[in-house]
């Protein structure tokens, strides 16, 4: 159940348990879709777990009250939207490096995090399958979740954001749009038209970025990671456009420009063959990788989430997330390979987040590439 039934105390009658058995019927299918909403407006998987949890808590505190003047699934839409707009309003927006200077020109740069900033995060996609939903609420958490519509959105006011969402992503009417922000349909076309102009400055074209074929995205992919693994530089630029990007939160330092990028990995990173170890994963709705880094002890310890940008004509850009707390949100081990079967692993994605902090990356425990 969304809501605990626990919540019910001891003694009520079976019309609350019947009460709570309607709520989470009619509720508990949208709620793959409410984290993708959440999730495209705040940019922070863990804070939109957080969010949609305290959406179906206000729910089930007003169900009682629901007149059914319109869906739920509209119903339910209004309430976590507020809540994003509270949240955003609170916290502000969540940039990737790219959005806050310029590229660095020297591959020793330092590479400090920036804890004080609230970083962009990805999302797993195995966060958004749940067993026997409905395909329509499916297709709706699985649009609009793509890192680099979801880190243009940054630049987005928080009405504006909501506004694109509705109309580009899920599709809805002006009118409808309208209704559940409490505004007009001439306010939203005009908010609208605002939002994807200032979207346009911030995407690449569509063109630019189309993908190639699954197969040729798979085996580009497998390329990408034999060469992190066996640290081939040479292999790894035949991979690369020349306008790829590299960026590293929470390390604010970036680069741009496949010479860029590669004198940093061959001066940073891939040193030696065998350091890291890739394991795919999903994030997004595109591929990519866990990245676990060889320690002092031999084993492979969790070191970053890399989503890497795939087109047609080379990988584009790579976002990795230095953050060893995000693999407890991917359902990842901490440990990867034989020594990891000694190690305390979880089952699965984490659900829900509300009152668990997953530990973050501290300025001494940010690995040196």
């Amino acid at each position: 159940m969304i809501v605990e039934t626990s919540a019910l105390r001891a003694g009520e009658s079976g019309v609350l348990m019947s009460v709570s058995e309607d709520f989470t019927s009619s509720t508990g299918p949208f709620r793959s879709e409410l984290l993708a909403h959440c999730y495209r407006m705040l940019g922070s998987a863990e804070e939109a777990e957080d969010l949609v949890q305290e959406t179906y808590l206000r729910a089930w505190r007003s169900f009682d009250g629901f007149e059914g003047r319109s869906s739920v699934r509209t119903w339910l839409y209004r309430i976590a939207t507020n809540v994003c707009l509270t949240e955003i309003e609170r916290r502000g927006r969540r940039p990737l490096p790219a959005s806050l200077s310029a590229p660095a020109q020297d591959p020793e740069s330092p590479l400090a995090p920036a804890l004080e900033v609230p970083w962009l995060q990805p999302l797993p996609d195995a966060l958004l399958s749940r067993a026997g939903e409905d395909p329509a609420a499916v297709a709706a958490s699985r649009a609009g979740i793509r890192l680099a519509w979801v880190a243009a959105l940054q630049h987005l006011s928080a009405r504006q954001r909501a506004i694109l969402i509705f109309r580009d992503v899920l599709e809805w009417p002006a009118a409808q749009a309208a209704e559940l922000l409490g505004t007009t349909t001439t306010a939203v076309n005009s908010g609208l038209r605002r939002a994807r102009a200032q979207l346009a400055q911030a995407l690449p074209a569509e063109d630019e970025l189309a993908e190639p074929t699954e197969p040729g995205q798979r085996e580009l992919l497998e390329r990408f990671a034999a060469a992190f693994e066996s640290a081939d530089i040479s292999a790894l630029a035949e991979l690369l456009r020349e306008d790829v990007t590299l960026e590293m939160p929470p390390v604010p330092t970036w680069f741009a420009g496949r010479a860029g990028v590669l004198r940093f990995f061959a001066t940073r990173a891939l040193d030696a063959p065998g350091r890291f170890r890739m394991v795919p994963t999903m994030a997004n709705g595109q591929p990519a990788f866990a990245v676990y880094q060889r320690g002092r002890d031999g084993a492979y310890h969790a070191d970053a989430v890399t989503v890497p940008t795939v087109t047609t004509t080379g990988i584009a850009r790579i976002v990795t997330f230095r953050n060893p707390g995000l693999f407890a949100l991917f359902g990842l081990p901490l440990i990867h390979g034989a020594a990891a079967a000694q190690a305390t692993t979880l089952p699965g994605p984490r659900r829900r987040s509300l009152g668990v902090q997953l530990p973050q990356v501290g300025a001494g425990e940010l690995n040196e590439f």
